[in-house]
């Protein structure tokens, strides 16, 4: 009778392994999906812009010039002109004066029309202007062995 009771003793034992295949499985779903997706998600306007070596701004609301190749001028996502721009963004001081505006200009832009698009900005009152730059990629440093 004693070796019935070890016998049933063994089968009550509880499983303590967790099956990880159906998470491991999903995860990689969602890796895929995400995978395809991201470059579809990609928006905005193609400009080259210069690289230099500082640290990137993060700022909560953001109001954006972009100046492309084509000396097109937009607010945000909206093509604006030049005297247009001036009132939008007078309008936006006059709401907070404190507005942060960023300038994304194409490199290949001549430094005259971008003081320009920048001159305007500051006639109408924008104080805290930053010029947006795409980061210089770091040197990869080989280890030695």
């Amino acid at each position: 009778m004693a070796h019935l009771w070890k016998k049933r003793r063994r089968t009550n034992t509880m499983m303590s392994e967790i099956n990880v295949t159906p998470f491991v499985d999903v995860m990689l779903v969602l890796l895929i999906i995400f995978m395809v997706t991201a470059p579809l998600a990609k928006f905005g306007f193609d400009v080259h812009l210069p690289k230099v070596e500082a640290s990137p701004v993060v700022r909560e609301e953001n109001w954006i010039i972009t100046v492309d190749k084509n000396r097109a001028i937009f607010l945000n996502e909206t093509e604006i002109k030049p005297d247009a721009l001036e009132k939008r963004l007078n309008q936006l001081t006059t709401v907070n004066p404190q507005v942060d505006v960023f300038l994304r200009a194409d490199e290949t832009l001549p430094y005259g029309f971008v003081m320009r698009v920048m001159g305007n900005a500051r006639r109408a009152g924008v104080r805290n202007l930053g010029m947006v730059t795409e980061p210089v990629p770091l040197p990869v440093k080989e280890e030695k062995k």
